[in-house]
């Protein structure tokens, strides 16, 4: 039998040495309990050129870092069962994941929760709602690639 529109789909997925092709974009891991502000997020960082790993809650994201550490953490600083400070804490604490730059978005906008959380460990503060231009470059400092450029 002939199998054409499958031999093509399997030959796609190869490059031409026979290996099979590895998705390069960089990885986000993406922390919000609010369903839509990760629904927004995961779309912005897609956007971006970025593969987007979503947790809604402190222990799923520290779950989903140590599974695939990804290249960069967004994370909301207010979570339900551990909040984000305690997150920056333990992944700080744990030696595979502690080079892992962690940007916040929260809705905690005084100069003195910027100074604690920016002390903690994060490497970037952003209030809600955050400009995503800002965003954007953000992400492009501290995952060193070339994302694609999105006009907002």
């Amino acid at each position: 039998m002939n199998y054409p529109t499958w031999k093509k789909k399997l030959e796609s997925s190869f490059l031409n040495n026979g290996q099979p092709t590895v998705d390069k974009r960089p990885v986000v891991l993406a922390v919000d309990d609010n369903p839509d502000n990760l629904e927004l997020l995961t779309q912005i960082l897609d956007l971006f050129g970025c593969e987007c790993v979503g947790a809604v809650d402190g222990y799923a994201a520290l779950s989903a870092a140590v599974d695939r550490p990804p290249d960069l953490i967004v994370l909301d600083i207010c979570l339900p069962d551990i909040d984000g400070m305690e997150v920056v804490k333990r992944i700080q604490q744990n030696p595979d994941l502690r080079h892992i730059p962690i940007v916040a978005i929260t809705a905690l906008a005084k100069p003195e929760d910027r100074d604690r959380i920016l002390q903690a460990g994060c490497v970037e503060y952003l209030s809600k709602p955050f400009n995503i231009k800002d965003l954007e470059r953000i992400i492009r400092q501290h995952i060193n690639s070339q994302l694609l450029l999105v006009e907002f």
